[in-house]
């Protein structure tokens, strides 16, 4: 008897991938064999999937809602659908779109069908990754441009700290007693008054 597993995958740990469980056990996965790696479909390394693969067998099927899920790197995808069905043996059903299941097409005519098809969509998910990183790109350069910081807000500076500046740069202290006044790391305050010391 076959042995069904089934692999979901979303970008982010803030994502969810309900509708991909939804599909994986109507098609028949039981829970316990479903594998899920929240992260980026760039390559293949993710450890939940690395770790399904190692147990596929010849008489395995593995289910994915689409092929996007599987990945977005278009050479990646086609050498890891040949070492699944060609060096596992195992079978690959992709439940978005039927003819991409390889338990119906070991002859000639339906192999070539299956692998002009998962070419065009291995195509199509690369694209899809690559435009999004381009738009991403742009949407944070079009930020900058209206004045939007992006990382951790920058802490605002003690209330003394332009007092011990002014006695830093006079001499009436040292660099140490300065930034010990102001409860910051001297690093951190010799840059502080360096800026502030170019914007006058």
């Amino acid at each position: 008897m076959s042995k069904i597993y089934g692999y979901a995958r979303v970008s982010t740990k803030e994502q969810h991938p309900d509708r991909q469980l939804a599909a994986l056990k109507q098609a028949g996965v039981s829970a316990v064999n479903i594998y899920i790696d929240k992260i980026s479909g760039k390559d293949f390394n993710r450890p939940n999937y690395r770790k399904m693969v190692r147990k596929l067998t010849k008489d395995s099927v593995l289910y994915v809602k689409s092929i996007d899920r599987l990945g977005r790197n278009y050479k990646e995808i086609m050498e890891e659908w040949r070492y699944i069905t060609q060096v596992k043996g195992a079978d690959i059903v992709v439940i978005a779109l039927p003819l991409l299941d390889t338990r119906r097409s070991k002859n000639l005519l339906g192999t070539f069908i299956s692998d002009m098809v998962l070419q065009l969509l291995s195509f199509v998910a690369e694209n899809e990754r690559r435009n999004i990183r381009q738009r991403q790109a742009e949407g944070i350069a079009a930020a900058k441009k209206r004045g939007v910081r992006f990382g951790r807000p920058r802490k605002p500076l003690p209330e003394n700290f332009y007092g011990q500046c002014d006695l830093w740069y006079s001499g009436k202290c040292s660099l140490t007693q300065a930034a010990k006044a102001c409860n910051m790391p001297i690093s951190t305050f010799y840059v502080k008054c360096k800026q502030l010391k170019k914007e006058a």
